[in-house]
């Protein structure tokens, strides 16, 4: 299988010998259009037979031994078969509970970067604070909260709808899920007892929680007031993340109050400030809302749709609020920041990490409980739960045995491509989509 977005062939139009391929090179190792490619030039009689392989920027190019032309008006053509997406596309890494998580930026070059920027600001006057670290909020993306708000909401309340139409299965021991008619067959259950079961999965029905990775964080009245201390960890509501974030970006919502600033806050130390005098200011007036904030349907109300028009129509739809969710959550995380542990998946929306002690991945003892706080990523924020392709929903079911012919995508986009929606550009290279499937275990074995 190669991982190429085009292929070059390069022949010989007054040859009349049929196309060869090399010896190592056989068509089941190629993706259906290039098979589909050579297919017609075996079709052509004028075409002479390839001696020799290039791979290089991406495409692959064929030769033939007669490049150099022989006679006066001898000269060689080209054809070119180009995708419009690469193809074998690696999933992101599996991180085992044993290691710690990557920075996104490396120390070396944070402590760098921090290094030009004390150099540039010698002698210079200081600049006042922007938002949000002076306390208040970055009125320009004020709308985009509300919309993150809204896309969260209506893709929860549409996934609820398509699990009456599409079927998912979950594993009853592991975090694994399948889309699908049937669940799969493979092996690959970390689980309780699984050593017993040999890796099988116990299949069950999914609720929405095991499609939406729900991420919960503690709710902050004030976000540039105290650390959360470790009695105070029962106190404090636990919301989800990406709510926290839209809250804190200047989402309003009452039953998760927060403290609003109209001046920017006095620093009186190196992490010690004061909030400025606001009785000069008029009384506050409760604003109204720039958007209407949806609510979420509860599970007795949900209506599967009626017809397969209505179902296409709510799959992309819900396609639509999936990547506006994270478009969205991407550009308010470059603005308040949001911490990660690097041992668990905890999550904190916040300049800083909070001090509860209730962090229980490898060695927790050595570190008393305390969370590595490091910069999060939108996986962090919004993870993707990657599972099975499905080429085709009608066919055969997936097999074993070419279980690496296989590609992955994240649970809402193959929930919303097999309910009839188009498959979005950024996810077609890790489903794999032009890799041809073996119709046998000897086909798949002549693989190189």
């Amino acid at each position: 299988m190669f991982a190429s977005p085009s292929i070059r062939c390069w022949v010989d139009c007054n040859s009349k010998n049929h196309l060869s391929l090399p010896p190592r090179i056989w068509p089941s190792m190629l993706s259906y259009h290039s098979r589909a490619a050579f297919m017609r030039l075996n079709l052509c009689p004028g075409l002479s037979s390839l001696s020799s392989l290039e791979h290089s920027s991406g495409e692959l190019k064929f030769r033939s031994k007669s490049m150099v032309p022989s006679r006066k008006f001898h000269q060689p053509c080209a054809l070119v078969v180009k995708c419009d997406h690469p193809q074998n596309a690696d999933l992101p890494r599996y991180y085992s509970k044993k290691e710690k998580k990557p920075f996104p930026v490396p120390i070396v070059e944070l402590r760098r970067a921090a290094r030009e920027r004390f150099k540039k600001s010698r002698g210079q006057p200081k600049k006042p604070i922007p938002p949000p670290k002076n306390g208040l909020i970055v009125k320009s993306l004020l709308p985009l909260a509300y919309d993150v708000m809204n896309a969260r909401v209506t893709l929860i309340n549409n996934i609820k709808k398509l699990l009456k139409v599409v079927k998912v299965h979950a594993c009853g021991y592991c975090n694994e899920i399948h889309v699908g008619p049937v669940a799969h067959p493979f092996k690959s259950c970390r689980g309780y007892r699984a050593s017993v079961r040999k890796g099988l999965h116990q299949w069950t029905y999914a609720t929405v929680d095991d499609v939406v990775l729900p991420v919960d964080t503690y709710h902050l009245y004030d976000r540039l007031g105290k650390r959360i201390r470790h009695d105070e960890r029962f106190s404090i509501p636990r919301i989800p993340a990406v709510v926290e974030l839209c809250i804190q970006a200047g989402v309003d919502v009452p039953e998760f109050p927060t403290k609003r600033r109209r001046k920017p806050i006095i620093w009186i130390g190196k992490s010690e400030f004061v909030d400025a005098d606001e009785s000069e200011l008029p009384d506050p007036v409760p604003e109204v809302p720039l958007k209407p904030l949806l609510t979420e349907i509860p599970d007795s109300e949900i209506v599967a749709p009626c017809d397969e028009e209505e179902t296409i129509r709510l799959a992309e739809e819900t396609l639509e609020a999936w990547e506006q969710m994270r478009r969205g959550a991407k550009k308010l995380m470059r603005m308040y920041p949001v911490r990660v542990c690097g041992y668990c998946p905890e999550v904190h929306v916040g300049p800083s990490g909070h001090k509860a002690q209730n962090c229980g991945a490898h060695k927790h003892q050595q570190r008393n409980g305390q969370h590595g706080w490091q910069a999060a990523v939108l996986d962090d924020l919004i993870p993707p739960r990657y599972v099975w392709h499905l080429p085709d929903v009608n066919g055969p079911p997936l097999r074993r045995e070419l279980r690496s012919f296989y590609g992955q995508a994240p649970a809402v986009v193959e929930i919303c491509v097999q309910a009839g929606a188009a498959v979005p550009d950024q996810y077609k290279p890790t489903m794999r989509l032009d890799i041809g499937i073996p119709s046998s275990i000897r086909e798949a074995e002549m693989v190189v």
